[in-house]
């Protein structure tokens, strides 16, 4: 079986976690790999064989995103040109994390293509999700990469195909120690706010890692790094607590972890608004902003915040035998599937406890 995996780019979490699965995929299929976006620091480790520019969004530097950038790199015609030349059909399932290009290549060629993402989460109704409802966020994420069948990650298993974070490899081998700083990972401020802000507490070591400096500096009780996967891990599993947006891993690792946790949700993203939702309903602290108002929010924290505990088990390879299982499962009842004796005796020789009847 020949599978594509295609990628978010936008952030560093997709490409974190896609580093622990795609081993596994490959056990089950030839791979090749799609990364689409332009804002992610964390190299696969991986052969990549299409990268696209896709359609996604860019960081800003006071809370939220940077619509003009956004709007600036965003290219309509690039983006169907993209879709429409990717050869999806060369492929019998493609594996989407939340990728635009692939997702609409297959709705529009009609090949297979399944959900692997924790945006896919949001689509069911058990999910926690903010008082505020959205509209256009929603349909956002329900037409932004659509797939014909969803298996997702989330902070608690909330749904029949939702699961707990996958956790990779590196973090849950990395031993942990507490050094008395605590770490901060805020992608839409700029160090100069976050300095600004955060030297209020003058007590406490901060160590900050920005999108937004190319090189390394220190400024009193706080030190500002570039940003990098080893340097990044090593400092959360050294610290006494992480201060970060809302979005997916790094909160998830952060409790993996057992380093207390406080989130800031960016402005104007749903995804990083329903995590905060859920975040919250589990104990974590959740500020908006990084206003003046909540500096005395921020110092309660650090004074008298606590872990929250969580058990995040391994389940790559079960989410990924699942997924493999159920479509294959779906092509042997189409027996007009051309490859279908082919796919059948791949299936029995590498899944042996599946019983199927000719």
């Amino acid at each position: 079986m020949k599978v594509l995996y295609a990628i978010q780019g936008t952030g560093n979490g997709h490409l974190s976690r896609a580093r622990d699965i795609i081993p596994v995929i490959e056990e089950y299929a030839r791979l090749d790999i799609l990364i689409s976006g332009t804002q992610a620091e964390v190299e696969l480790g991986h052969p990549v064989k299409y990268r696209k520019k896709g359609l996604g969004f860019v960081f800003g530097k006071n809370g939220g995103i940077d619509i003009l950038s956004t709007y600036r790199n965003a290219n309509i015609s690039s983006l169907m040109k993209e879709i429409n030349t990717l050869p999806v059909k060369n492929y019998d399932l493609v594996i989407n994390d939340f990728e635009p290009v692939s997702a609409w290549a297959c709705r529009r060629k009609n090949v297979p293509c399944i959900s692997l993402s924790h945006q896919a989460s949001l689509l069911s109704k058990q999910v926690p999700r903010p008082s505020k409802k959205d509209p256009a966020a929603t349909f956002l994420l329900e037409n932004y990469a659509p797939t014909d069948f969803q298996i997702s990650f989330h902070f608690a298993p909330y749904d029949e195909h939702i699961f707990t974070p996958v956790i990779r490899k590196q973090v849950r081998d990395t031993e942990t120690d507490d050094k008395g700083h605590y770490t901060v990972y805020l992608p839409a401020f700029d160090d100069k706010k976050l300095i600004k802000k955060l030297s209020f507490f003058d007590d406490i070591r901060w160590e900050i890692f920005s999108k937004h400096t190319r090189s390394t500096y220190q400024k009193g009780n706080i030190t500002v790094r570039t940003v990098s996967n080893g340097a990044f891990l090593k400092s959360m599993a050294e610290s006494t607590g992480v201060l970060c947006g809302a979005g997916f891993e790094t909160p998830a690792e952060t409790l993996f972890l057992g380093k207390k946790l406080m989130v800031i949700p960016m402005k104007s993203q749903y995804e990083q608004q329903c995590n905060a939702a859920a975040l919250k309903q589990m104990g974590v602290p959740v500020i908006k902003n990084l206003k003046e108002k909540n500096l005395p929010k921020i110092g309660d924290w650090l004074s008298d915040g606590k872990p929250i505990p969580v058990f995040y088990p391994d389940q790559t390879r079960t989410i990924v035998k699942q997924i493999f299982e159920g479509h294959i499962a779906r092509i042997l009842k189409d027996n007009e599937h051309e490859n279908n004796l082919l796919i059948r005796e791949y299936y029995r020789t590498n899944i042996p406890e599946y019983e199927t009847t000719d």
